[in-house]
């Protein structure tokens, strides 16, 4: 059940944001969840700041998981969304915040797993 949640400061295409989001659930197994119950939310233009300057390019990306994956999973993880959004993006992997939100209580469908 992961959730991935992205703001980043550059405006996006629908293709850019289509290769993000495939590439995110290319990368998930990393996490040792499926992407078939990946949900991905995508919020371009957005404002950011760092070290108190406006970001150009930056982005924070918000990684909520149904259960733990542990650290060696969430470094891998960090590493390939810093890929991803510099290959992609152009985002520079020191203007990448990225968080990890272990989650017990997770609802769908009308019930928690």
């Amino acid at each position: 059940m992961p959730f991935i949640d992205s703001k980043v400061t550059v405006k996006m295409t629908d293709a850019q944001k289509e290769e993000v989001k495939s590439a995110l659930g290319a990368a998930l197994p990393v996490l040792h969840k499926p992407e078939s119950y990946l949900m991905v939310g995508i919020e371009d233009g957005y404002d950011l700041w760092f070290a108190g300057k406006r970001l150009e390019k930056g982005a924070y990306v918000s990684v909520s998981l149904f259960g733990e994956a542990g650290s060696d999973a969430y470094n891998r993880m960090t590493a390939e969304i810093c890929r991803i959004y510099g290959e992609v993006l152009g985002i520079p992997g020191n203007r990448i915040y990225v968080t990890y939100h272990g989650v017990n209580d997770w609802g769908w469908n009308g019930s928690n797993f």
